[in-house]
Order: structure tokens, then C-alpha cells, then sequence
């Protein structure tokens, strides 16, 4: 276990109000592209007790790529599983707990390359997981600090990807900053059966940097639905990619 995981869990221990520890892990080598997408398009997919959150006025769904190493259960390695990659389209809510904003994301679809990860994201969770054959790679790019990072999955006999280029030291985002708004995210919800669950998600604030160039090669109304195809058919407002963190995900409860 990573020095980093260890004290955070040594940190949780003191905590207060929080639920117990469910999982640890390493997520790195981020991805993200970020869309604009009309608010009639996610208002359907919103738990109850939950509510739309925007930045600025605008709303968000986002394609997040990235590693997850290192992964562990309730305290407990999983054999051949605790390595994976990760693709999770996701778009951000809020919720209204005491005199606090609990801001958080919600997943329309993740992928991943386990048909165990997979079932026990449906099963254990209530997300909407599908296991894909999938790959990646993160290559050093022409330029200062530049890097490329792509994920691909096959489905359907072909191979579609996403992937983007970033350059230059790491971005000093504002705390209200479109790239936070995104990144920081530290609750998911889900709805599971006419229930809304949450759980909390800790981790540090990721070094983010800015993407010169982004790429999606998809069929994204049968990917993600047709009411998707206006925003993601053009490039995305924003892309970064991230170096990432150790992550703690806590057990989830039901709201209300």
C-alpha cells in the first residue's frame, strides 16, 4: 500500500460523520474531455434528492479516461483485478445536506476491461458498467512537458478511442475555475432501483494541465445514446489530462 493511502486511511480513522472505508486505490494518467450539453438532455437522469449542477450556467458531461492500480476492498487486495483501465461518462449534480452542498458526479455509462469489475459495478454499486476490451497508451509528444494520453475499447469488431495532448507545467486553476469545476469532485450519486444512493470520494486536489489537442473516434449514438450526438460530434469545450492520486471511496448510503 502507498504512503499516501496509508495516511489517508490513517486519517479516516479520526473522522467523523463518514461512512467506513470500502475501497482504496490509485487513479492516474487522467484523460478528460469536456462537453457542453443542453440541460433537457441530463434532467431525466438526475437521483432524487438530487439536482443539476452548473458552472457559470453551463452543464457538463465529461469522458473521463484513466488507470486504476493498485486496488483494495474493504482492506483486501484483489487478485489479477486490482489493475484496470477505466473510461466513465459522467455529468455533475449537487445535493443539499444541513447548510452544505454536497457536489458530486453521476455516470451515464462506464467501461472497463473486467467482466468482474463490471458485474460487481451493476451489482454492488448500481452503475451502469460494461466490460470492453480496451488499451491504452501515454506517449511523450513534440514540445516542452508535452505527453499523450489515449484510451481506446472495441466494440462491435472495431476499436474506438479517445485521446488528448497536453503541454506545458501545471495549470494554477482558481478555485471556481471551469478545470475545478470538473476535477474536484469528491461525491457520487446513483439511482439503483427507484433509490438514490450516495458516497463520498477522497482524495487531493489533482495537477491538472491544459490539452492543446483532444480526439473522440466513436459511434456515439449507439456508445452513449443519440440525444448525446449534437454536443460530443464537436470538440470539447475543455480537455486536460491529470496526473492523479491515491483515492479513497467510502461505503454508500441511501438518501433520504
Amino acid at each position: 500500500m502507498s504512503r499516501s493511502v496509508a495516511g489517508a486511511l490513517e486519517r479516516s480513522r479520526v473522522s467523523e460523520g463518514r461512512t467506513p472505508l470500502f475501497l482504496t486505490a490509485d487513479r492516474s494518467d487522467f484523460a478528460l474531455l469536456n462537453y457542453e450539453v443542453d440541460r433537457s438532455v441530463l434532467a431525466s437522469r438526475v437521483p432524487e434528492g438530487c439536482e443539476l449542477d452548473d458552472w457559470n450556467g453551463r452543464h457538463f458531461a465529461t469522458l473521463a479516461g484513466f488507470r486504476v492500480l493498485h486496488t483494495r476492498v474493504l482492506g483486501v487486495a484483489l487478485p489479477f483485478h486490482g489493475d484496470f483501465l477505466e473510461v466513465d461518462f459522467r455529468f455533475y449534480v449537487r445535493r443539499r445536506a444541513g447548510s452544505a452542498w454536497r457536489r458530486g458526479v453521476v455516470s451515464i455509462k462506464e467501461m472497463a476491461p473486467r467482466r468482474l469489475i463490471a458485474f460487481a459495478g451493476r451489482h454492488l454499486c448500481g452503475e451502469n458498467f460494461v466490460a470492453l476490451p480496451m488499451r491504452h497508451a501515454i506517449l511523450a509528444a513534440t514540445g516542452h512537458d508535452a505527453r499523450m494520453v489515449a484510451y481506446g475499447w472495441r466494440r462491435r469488431g472495431a476499436w474506438e478511442s479517445l485521446s488528448v495532448r497536453s503541454s506545458g507545467a501545471a495549470l494554477d486553476l482558481p478555485p471556481d475555475a471551469e478545470g475545478r469545476f470538473i476535477a474536484d469532485r469528491h461525491w457520487g450519486f446513483t439511482r439503483h432501483r427507484g433509490r438514490t444512493f450516495e458516497y463520498q470520494v477522497e482524495h487531493p486536489p489533482w495537477r491538472l494541465y491544459q490539452g492543446d489537442t483532444a480526439t473522440l473516434d466513436a459511434d456515439i449514438p449507439l456508445l452513449y445514446g443519440q440525444e448525446f450526438m449534437e454536443a460530443l460530434c464537436f470538440p470539447p469545450r475543455l480537455a486536460l489530462t491529470a496526473d492523479g492520486s491515491s483515492v479513497i471511496v467510502r461505503q454508500r448510503r441511501r438518501v433520504g
